[in-house]
């Protein structure tokens, strides 16, 4: 049943990822009428859930789009519209920005820029964010953990044996291992060890898959679906795609917004709008709300909607071992010693900062299959899939990609484009290096047919998960989007909550800055409502 959308809400926020749907269960505590916008549907709860076939080859839950890059290659984003956003398949670790991260840093290949909004205004909604998505870790483990007042609400996720054997071969080598802060519904003792309830969390198919026990931390089963059964006055509409905003002549206030529902035509009115649609879609949006106060797009005075896209440098590295690695949960372990370019590494003489290492959830062999690792089987020529997936241990790796503009996502001759070129993979490159001396000195990956083997590709183009800086946050509107309250210059009644508003992206997991970003915004917003 469709609610009635002709009426006149106080605020409209369009999308329910962790911005949006966070947005939604802040302003609903307000008792004014809040309508949440979803261009797509509840993600079913079927055994596709955990099928690796159907979510990583056939693509069940991504969406039918082909979009374009800048070579002229075709390719589908990594973009899932449903209820919760892409929260739906996120990893669920929930990693705060290092301090620093909100400074200037200078890199191997360009220079980061400074925030105008720093750590300290952050931190008290980094642990709001926290304590609300059920983050689950240590405090003082991690040497380049930012500063905060109060421990995990809830202790870490045990490491499983072959995980915590690899974090002691670390420790041995001097290095500092930590339970990655991880998002979950899950029992835990008072040691953080599993307790037989924490099943809820602790499944085989996990990262990159729906959650079947709807065990993970995602903005649908956080904030979405309590705030509706807490708040009359929070109302959801489902399958409606928005497709531009309107403004009053002078181009200062979103009027409307003209939505497709049903394969009609409406046009939502709201005192407040929120965009929320992720950093990708959000700025397609603006792009397509041009107008005459508008000609280039909405809020487009600068040029820089769609420009200095950022997603990361990640890859995924498996490590191939003699013994099998029977872990089932295998994403509770980080590192991130490297990260400010410790001089640790010969591979790191210079000390710049490298990134990010964390396990990824364990692969099996027809995603291994499917990710495109075929082509470097040369080394393991009488292995099936299966068996390099039982004798893998699985690595994401992040380092952090720099904007620049002529990095955007836009619409040419109807069609979307999204250029890409990578920025500072020398640090990424030897980011790979030094995991593979750090394992190689633990042991943890035996001589195999003669060599250490590794096996790893970079994200490609349509790897969207990190996607960030569309609608960068400035002082200065000749050089931004975005004020520093998340609103576009010159117009007063319209806010951003997702990703787009990074100036920088750090190289770990952004999804609890955007949620720390939209408690911040909505207090903001509770104040004018």
């Amino acid at each position: 049943m469709t609610p009635d959308i002709d009426e006149r809400f106080d605020v409209v926020i369009v999308g329910s990822g962790p911005g949006g749907g966070t947005m939604a269960w802040k302003l609903a505590q307000t008792g004014k009428r809040v309508l949440l916008v979803e261009r797509g549907d509840y993600l079913k709860r079927e055994r596709e859930n955990w099928d690796t076939r159907a979510v990583f080859v056939e693509g069940r839950y991504q969406v039918d789009e082909t979009w374009s890059s800048a070579s002229g290659e075709t390719f589908k984003p990594g973009l899932h519209y449903f209820v919760g956003g892409n929260s739906k398949v996120y990893g669920a670790v929930l990693l705060r920005l290092r301090e620093e991260d909100f400074g200037e840093i200078r890199h191997s290949g360009g220079v980061s820029p400074e925030w105008p909004v720093k750590y300290d205004t952050f931190e008290p909604y980094y642990q709001a964010a926290e304590e609300l998505f059920e983050v689950r870790g240590s405090r003082g483990e991690d040497p380049t953990e930012p500063r905060s007042p109060r421990p995990y609400k809830h202790g870490p996720i045990a490491h499983e044996p072959r995980i915590e054997a690899l974090a002691e071969s670390w420790r041995k080598e001097g290095l500092h291992p930590f339970h990655l802060p991880m998002g979950g519904l899950i029992d835990q003792d008072e040691t953080g060890a599993a307790t037989p309830q924490s099943k809820l969390l602790r499944c085989d198919p996990f990262d990159g898959y729906p959650s079947l026990t709807n065990g993970k931390a995602d903005s649908q089963i956080i904030c979405v679906d309590p705030a509706l059964a807490a708040h009359p006055n929070l109302t959801l509409l489902k399958n409606a795609y928005v497709d531009r905003l309107i403004t009053d002549p002078a181009g200062r206030v979103v009027t409307g917004l003209e939505t497709v529902v049903e394969g009609r035509r409406h046009q939502i009115r709201g005192d407040i709008v929120v965009v929320a649609c992720g950093a990708l879609s959000s700025a397609l949006l603006f792009l397509r709300s041009a107008s005459d106060a508008h000609p280039s797009g909405l809020a487009n005075r600068s040029g820089q909607v769609g420009r200095n896209y950022m997603r990361h440098n990640n890859a995924t590295v498996l490590a191939i071992s003699r013994t099998p690695n029977p872990t089932e949960f295998q994403k509770t372990l980080g590192l991130n010693d490297f990260y400010h370019g410790h001089d640790r590494s010969p591979a790191n003489p210079h000390a710049f900062p490298l990134g990010h290492i964390q396990m990824v959830g364990k692969s099996d062999g027809t995603q291994i299959e499917a990710e495109g690792l075929p082509e470097m089987l040369h080394f393991l020529p009488k292995q099936p899939f299966d068996w390099i997936a039982r004798h893998s241990i699985d690595f994401w790796l992040t380092s952090e990609d720099l904007p620049i503009p002529d990095n955007r996502i836009h619409y040419r001759d109807g069609q979307v484009h999204l250029d890409l070129t990578p920025t500072n993979m020398k640090a990424h490159e030897l980011l790979r290096e030094t995991l593979r001396q750090i394992c190689d000195k633990g042991d943890i990956h035996p001589h195999l047919v003669d060599q250490k083997l590794y096996l790893g590709k970079n994200t490609p183009i349509g790897g969207t998960a990190h996607q960030a800086g569309t609608l960068r946050l400035g002082e200065n509107p000749e050089t931004s989007v975005l004020d520093l309250d998340c609103r576009p210059h010159g117009i007063d009644n319209l806010y951003v909550t997702d990703a787009s508003f990074f100036p920088s992206i750090g190289a770990v997991n952004p999804t609890l800055t955007i949620i720390a970003n939209a408690l911040r915004v909505a207090d903001h917003i509770a104040e004018r409502l």
